[in-house]
């Protein structure tokens, strides 16, 4: 009697907090994409269509994407890198490095852009001026997105067993061959992961490009500007539609990023 009446008292309560984080998710993320999803298509599917395929919304929408799938593959890269020097190597100012690796998430994303401003702007301590160019977009995106690898990729790195790398290697095999049939495998679903996040947010960064990027239409204005100079110009119903077009793209691709971080699970 008293497992039964434990067992209902737990269902009830996973009932209970699977409602409230229903509820929650609702009214945090599900009702207000729904309504900018229905505010775009307001004025009409023909008015949805004009919006999203005027010059500068085409220009900067494949601008935020091409940019964006050129950061994650060099922060895949780097920031697996960094994760694992940081987990497999001990050196002086390791714990310096790791704190740092934080900042961007620390750090208003307006701030971060003066701060790339005043490193690579007209300015420049560097000599570096990639003020109102792409590459300074590129560098923006590439200072904020950078955590997102790192902190994925570290803990799987923390908790891979390293006896198969050293079995592997007493039976002969090379370090090239270690990475690509025991380490690689196990990493692959932190960096799908991490790419996934980084290229949401890449997709979707204002702070820190728009300081940088100086907002020139067909040359260097994201999708996120554009939709706030769509705002500014009372036109909620086109910035809804880029907004929705730019969900949809960003949606589908952690969805196949999420398809093949389980294929990869299931081969391991």
């Amino acid at each position: 009697m008293m497992s039964a009446t434990g067992g209902a008292r737990r269902r009830s309560g996973t009932a209970v907090g699977l409602g409230l984080a229903t509820l929650y998710l609702s009214l945090v993320v599900l009702v207000p994409l729904a309504t900018v999803a229905w505010r775009s298509t307001s004025h009409g599917t023909d008015s949805f269509w004009h919006s999203v395929t005027t010059p500068e919304a085409l220009a900067a929408l494949r601008l935020t994407m091409g940019a964006a799938a050129i950061v994650v593959v060099v922060n895949v890269v780097m920031g697996s890198l960094i994760a694992w020097i940081l987990v497999r190597d001990d050196f002086i100012g390791k714990r310096l490095v790791d704190t740092l690796i934080d900042l961007p998430f620390a750090l208003p994303t307006i701030v971060a852009g003066l701060v790339l401003v005043s490193l690579y702007g007209p300015t420049s301590p560097l000599g570096i001026n990639l003020a109102y160019a792409r590459s300074g977009v590129l560098v923006a995106l590439l200072f904020t997105t950078l955590p997102f690898v790192v902190r994925t990729v570290q803990p799987v790195l923390l908790e891979m067993d390293g006896e198969m790398e050293q079995a592997a290697a007493s039976l002969g095999a090379s370090r090239l061959t270690i990475f690509r049939r025991i380490v690689l495998p196990n990493l692959y679903p932190g960096i799908a992961a991490g790419a996934a996040l980084a290229f949401a947010r890449a997709s979707s960064e204002f702070g820190a490009t728009v300081l940088i990027s100086g907002n020139i239409p067909f040359k260097t204005q994201v999708a996120s500007v554009h939709i706030f100079g769509l705002i500014e110009s009372d036109n909620a119903t086109g910035a809804a539609a880029v907004s929705t077009v730019l969900l949809v793209i960003a949606l589908l691709v952690l969805l196949a990023l999420d398809v093949a971080q389980r294929w990869a699970v299931r081969r391991g």
